[in-house]
């Protein structure tokens, strides 16, 4: 029979060490002096092995049977647990050169500076918790396919299919560099492509220009913090992502040409974007330099100021209001999009404005120079429409065909 929590706490130790089993090659070895360890139990090339897995309580009922899972995995796909114990600590000794984490942090490295901070931050984030544990240790010359397999897996199983997507991406650049520097022979990453169902994409939810005055209406009365309130409403004033919005500096304002300059370096697509600001845009950012004006950031954190508000501060927001699975603080740029487009907008003035990038390379460089004024006119008529909007009066709709 498996094991309970209670019957652990009450297993009493005795004259000679004596083991319950819980199943599946798992058990727990009580000594004579108290302690309780888990022990994993399996076969390996026709040979009995034995796993610990650590201690109780610091590891509970719950995390051993996890581990026991993880290890089981590994046999499954030919790869001996204990091995690859014994490598990690190797590793940490400094005993193995190029394994999968010391190249993958070299390849970072030399690429950083080629996305935008927040890109890089969760790339290196993502390595960490879901890549590093498992393979880091491993000389990459050694690590299979079936081993990078059983990482993925473990993202399918949370049902993370975009992220599994971009795992895979990432490791396959990982095993190119190690081969053209010469630590690597092949890319087990190449051929897992079609391993796994492909992500479906799905658009950010995102209300209807007829659903946005009861949004306001909400949000007029919610009573939380005042800096949400007003990134919220910069962000639907200007199209920003919301990570662009919340990691805003006092030093990229410029109130006299009324811009928002925002360098290539916090911009996902690493190319500089500039925002006209509505008459609305700059009478927000006047009331936040009152607040916040002293600080680095227009939204700092709650608890550090010396950090950007949370990437999570407007979606608690949304939720609070009511809107929660029915808007997220992307699909305020799907309705931009989506009006704009309806009152005949240029379609690269939108494109600019939400600073999508031009698949044309030289055409790109080109009109990123291009339609400021156009689209400084453009989102003075989307702040009026959308004050109207918010205050009940008549809003003008049509097909203006405003061209370039």
């Amino acid at each position: 029979m498996p094991l309970t929590d209670l019957e652990i706490r009450r297993a009493k130790p005795e004259a000679k060490p004596y083991t319950k089993n819980d199943g599946n090659g798992l058990s727990l070895l009580v000594e004579p002096n108290g302690s309780k360890g888990w022990r994993y139990r399996y076969r390996f090339d026709g040979k009995a092995k034995m796993l610990s897995l650590g201690t109780y309580p610091t590891v509970s009922l719950t995390e051993a049977r996890q581990k026991r899972d993880d290890a089981k995995k590994l046999v499954v796909a030919d790869i001996n647990p204990s091995e690859v114990r014994r490598e990690a600590k190797l590793a940490k000794q400094g005993r193995l050169g190029n394994t999968f984490e010391v190249i993958a942090r070299e390849w970072y490295q030399k690429r950083v500076d080629r996305w935008s901070e927040s890109y890089g931050e969760e790339m290196m984030k993502t390595f960490e918790s879901d890549v590093f544990p498992y393979i880091g240790h491993r000389p990459i010359l050694d690590i299979k396919a079936m081993e990078l397999m059983f990482v993925l897996e473990k993202l399918s199983e949370r049902g993370a299919t975009e992220k599994l997507r971009k795992v895979r991406q990432r490791c396959g650049e990982v095993w190119k560099y190690a081969i053209v520097t010469g630590r690597a022979k092949e890319n087990p990453a190449a051929n897992l492509d079609s391993a796994f169902a492909p992500h479906k994409k799905e658009h950010y939810a995102f209300l209807t220009f007829d659903e946005l005055p009861e949004f306001f209406r909400s949000l007029n009365t919610y009573s939380g913090s005042i800096l949400v309130k007003l990134a919220m409403r910069l962000q639907v004033l200007t199209g920003l992502r919301p990570g662009e919005l919340r990691q805003g500096e006092w030093s990229e304002i410029d109130f006299e040409n009324r811009l928002w300059e925002i360098p290539l370096t916090r911009m996902k697509k690493r190319r500089p974007h500039c925002v006209p600001l509505s008459d609305q845009a700059l009478t927000i950012l006047e009331q936040l330099k009152l607040i916040t004006g002293d600080f680095r950031f227009i939204f700092p954190g709650r608890v550090q100021n010396s950090k950007p508000m949370s990437d999570m501060a407007m979606n608690v927001l949304i939720r609070r209001l009511g809107y929660g699975g029915r808007v997220t603080g992307h699909g305020f740029r799907h309705t931009m999009s989506t009006i704009l487009h309806e009152q005949g907008y240029n379609t690269a003035w939108i494109e600019t404005q939400l600073a999508h990038v031009d698949k044309n390379s030289i055409r790109g460089t080109y009109n990123h120079a291009q339609y400021l004024e156009g689209r400084r006119k453009m989102l003075q008529w989307y702040a009026d429409y959308i004050d109207n909007l918010e205050k009940g009066s008549n809003v003008l709709h049509g097909t203006f065909n405003q061209r370039a």
